[in-house]
């Protein structure tokens, strides 16, 4: 005997289970787009003869590279190949492991004499190790970053580093100050620090970065004032406290007639008794 009506129940069976995959699509179509998701995209833009984003940990230390370098009285051009070669090794981030031993910033690896894992993690340490070879390249100033790099790293891909060199030519006019209002930098959320923390911990961050040249800042519960002597120095300054504003409660900072906001990233005109003239520094801090 031949099965009755069985084709028509299967296409029934089916149809439903269409009709109840569809309903459910539409439910998670619906969920999703009540749920905002946290948007991970970059935090700092410098724009300075070309433009280059980055995250909030990329800026810090690519300030930080530069800063060393300026302190020991390396060139701009040093400072180029620096964070191009930091690009390349770690996108400026301070890895703690990498290929074999090495670690941090540059790779840099404890078997090949750069100093111990502790020491080349911290960013300061290993970009004055990684000057101080460079400074060793005889005409390193007249050669591709590719190739300058290379005599200090010794990298299995040798020609990797000169694809960072535009990025790092716009971070380097940037950093060593002469770009006006370069570096711009979004800070949402709860500060870290605040008040008199805040400030003790920019002033300290400044004094590790640059050194013994660096004047006193003047650090107070509302901020701190860095007095400066030109308008690049300024720009120096007032791009490496922008650079490290989320871990240290920074909330504005003035140079010249110019204010940068941390909660809208921006660098923007003022007028009157908020003008900081050319021959200081001012960044208030989150109460």
């Amino acid at each position: 005997m031949r099965a009755v009506g069985r084709k028509p129940i299967v296409v029934v069976v089916l149809l439903a289970l269409v009709g109840a995959l569809g309903i459910i699509g539409v439910a998670l179509n619906s969920l999703t787009e009540s749920i905002k998701l946290p948007s991970l995209g970059p935090e700092c833009t410098v724009r300075a003869d070309g433009e280059v984003t980055l995250d909030s940990v990329q800026m810090a230390n690519a300030a930080t590279i530069a800063a060393v370098g300026v302190r020991r009285k390396m060139p701009e051009r040093a400072v180029v190949i620096a964070l191009a070669t930091a690009l390349q090794e770690s996108k400026l981030e301070n890895i703690s492991h990498g290929d074999r031993d090495s670690v941090g910033l540059f790779q840099q690896r404890p078997s090949q004499g750069w100093g111990t894992a502790e020491k080349i993690r911290d960013p300061r340490y290993a970009s004055a190790r990684f000057y101080g070879a460079l400074k060793k390249v005889k005409g390193y100033q007249k050669m591709r970053i590719t190739d300058a790099a290379q005599q200090v790293q010794r990298s299995a891909y040798p020609n990797a580093y000169e694809k960072w060199a535009d990025e790092s030519a716009v971070l380097a006019r940037a950093l060593t100050g002469r770009a006006t209002g370069a570096v711009a930098c979004t800070v949402s959320g709860k500060p870290a620090l605040r008040g008199a923390a805040a400030a003790a911990a920019l002033a300290e961050g400044l004094r590790l970065d640059w050194g013994k040249g660096l004047p006193d800042p003047a650090a107070e519960a509302a901020g701190l004032t860095v007095a400066v002597t030109d308008r690049k120095a300024g720009w120096r300054y007032a791009h490496w406290l922008v650079a490290h504003a989320r871990n240290n409660g920074l909330e504005r900072v003035r140079f010249a007639d110019l204010e940068w906001q941390a909660t809208n990233g921006k660098w923007q005109p003022v007028t009157g008794d908020r003008v900081a003239g050319e021959r200081r520094v001012v960044a208030e801090v989150f109460s």
